[in-house]
């Protein structure tokens, strides 16, 4: 079975630095784009990045551009995400996905606190 489990998660200061992980298995990862998502308190659930199968394309939301890097590791089975220069506004549960099916997969989700 399909299975996704984020780690690295945790509390930062603003301008701080984080790397999440994700763990895949139970599909065949490098068939597939992978992404990350985060969802903050009381909003809904958005996109932060996307990396794609074959050529690793990546996509970023806006207010994360230049500060957030996705990449991935097919021989590991890894989706990882670099965050740099941390905001508040970046204080979430951050998700990762594989788009399998028709609502996909969700890893459990890692909580990512931005606080002086």
């Amino acid at each position: 079975q399909v299975q996704l489990v984020e780690s690295g998660g945790g509390l930062v200061q603003p301008g701080g630095s984080l790397r999440l992980s994700c763990a895949a298995s139970g599909f065949t990862f490098s068939r597939y784009y992978m992404y990350w998502y985060r969802q903050a308190p009381g909003k809904e659930r958005e996109i932060v990045a996307r990396i794609s199968n074959v050529g690793g394309e990546t996509y970023y939301r806006d207010s994360v551009k230049g500060r957030f890097t996705i990449s991935r590791d097919d021989t590991e089975s890894t989706v990882t995400l670099q965050m740099n220069d941390l905001e508040a506004e970046d204080t979430a549960v951050y998700y990762c996905n594989v788009p399998i099916g028709d609502s996909g997969y969700w890893g459990q989700g890692t909580q990512v606190t931005v606080s002086s």
